[in-house]
């Protein structure tokens, strides 16, 4: 089953990629001071805000198996949390990308990862989709580390937690956020 849930994630991935011009891979957004050749970066959907203290620290891993380290994180109502999330596999991030994306209580997780499946524009963070999210890192690759911080939500419930990288939350790449 994982093999097949792999395959189907890098088929889906490497189509995608095979449409998108050369051009729009490397190309740095005009006036952003970014180096010719160097690979344009969408912007983080959510980053550490101004102001807000650097709160709870909580790691988490992400590999080739497609399975967070972490798969429950409690919290109290309101308060800071600081997910950081290292991707520590081998294969390359165009096939094997991974994120962590916290969404509001009520979501449907397995509607809002298939919906990302379309958004690789947006790192597979859906546009449509902003107001479900509470909050969202970027992709990471091998060796690669991304982080967001957040407030907990003030009401207490669970809040789901996923990788929206095709095929990954069908491979069990998921938890929970607990508050409480």
């Amino acid at each position: 089953m994982m093999r097949l849930l792999f395959t189907l994630s890098l088929a889906m991935t490497v189509a995608a990629a095979a449409v998108t011009p050369v051009a729009a891979q490397t190309a740095p957004a005009q006036g952003s001071g970014a180096k010719p050749g160097a690979a344009a970066k969408p912007a983080a959907p959510a980053t550490k805000k101004a102001g807000m203290a650097a709160g709870r620290t909580i790691e988490i891993t992400g590999g080739d198996d497609m399975k967070f380290s972490v798969t429950s994180i409690a919290a109290k109502p309101g308060e800071v949390i600081r997910v950081v999330l290292k991707s520590v596999g081998k294969i390359p991030k165009v096939a094997m990308g991974h994120n962590f994306v916290a969404l509001k209580a009520g979501v449907d997780a397995a509607k809002f990862s298939q919906d990302a499946m379309t958004a690789r524009d947006t790192e597979y963070v859906p546009a449509s989709r902003k107001a479900d999210i509470l909050a969202a890192t970027a992709l990471a690759g091998p060796g690669e580390t991304v982080e967001v911080t957040f407030k907990a939500p003030a009401k207490a419930g669970s809040y789901p937690y996923v990788c929206t990288f095709p095929g990954h939350f069908a491979a069990g790449m998921r938890g929970d956020l607990v508050v409480k």
